[in-house]
């Protein structure tokens, strides 16, 4: 089980937790960060916080970018583009080594957990294992998000006219009578070329090419949402709050 955070800074930790819930459960781990990411975690959890064990065991990949400094949050639109272009192959160079058991002393990779975020979904098909992606926020947040194309078909995307922002969306299931501002951040652009928008629609896509999703929620909160989304993504498991787990 190798779980693969983003690079956005906002992301390794409920990963992190996840990993060790199903390591708890005899799973091996390998986690795999952005190497800024983890230089970061070591600043402030420490040099040892990431030794990890035989088990459970800690790599890197370069995210693309520049050196930049630690106590500085990395630009999110340049590291979601900088991620999309640069991370699959390092990615699979360190699948590749890992799956070289004789000098890696660790298991196969039999599964890849990633942030909806990471191009992994390649590599795993590459490899003929499953990828499950690992949704940090709500799942309305997912629903909205995966949105995107039908708010591009509808013309409400890139956005035209400000007023379109209190426009009334009655079409999004669980979600009728949001106003579109708050369907994603992104209704905000008025670029058809915006680079946000075109990793966003990748994201979109790997989504309905993962093995399954699983949300960082529960049941009972989100139903309204879950219930529809299980019928476009048939493969989905809310196991949340894990910050209660």
């Amino acid at each position: 089980m190798h779980p693969i955070p983003s690079a956005r800074p906002h992301k390794p930790m409920p990963m992190l937790k996840l990993a060790k819930l199903l390591h708890h459960r005899g799973f091996h781990i390998t986690f795999v960060n952005a190497e800024f990411n983890h230089r970061r975690l070591l600043k402030s959890r420490g040099l040892n916080a990431l030794d990890g064990t035989p088990s459970f065991q800690f790599e890197t990949i370069p995210d693309g970018l520049p050196e930049s400094d630690l106590n500085a949050t990395q630009d999110v639109p340049s590291l979601c583009v900088s991620t999309s272009e640069n991370c699959l192959a390092p990615f699979r160079d360190l699948l590749s080594k890992l799956n070289d058991t004789a000098s890696s002393n660790v298991p196969p990779v039999t599964c890849i957990v990633s942030d909806g975020a990471m191009i992994t979904i390649t590599a795993a098909e590459e490899l003929g294992i499953p990828d499950v992606l690992f949704w940090t926020g709500s799942a309305c947040g997912f629903m909205g998000f995966v949105q995107l194309p039908n708010l591009i078909e509808k013309g409400y995307v890139p956005l035209k006219d400000v007023s379109y922002l209190n426009k009334t969306i009655e079409w999004i299931p669980g979600m009728e009578g949001i106003h579109l501002k708050d369907v994603l951040s992104l209704t905000l652009t008025s670029s058809p070329d915006d680079n946000m928008m075109e990793n966003c629609l990748g994201e979109i896509n790997n989504a309905h090419r993962a093995s399954a999703i699983v949300f960082n929620t529960f049941e009972k909160l989100e139903h309204r949402v879950l219930d529809p989304l299980s019928s476009i993504f048939p493969q989905i498991f809310p196991v949340g709050p894990l910050h209660l787990l």
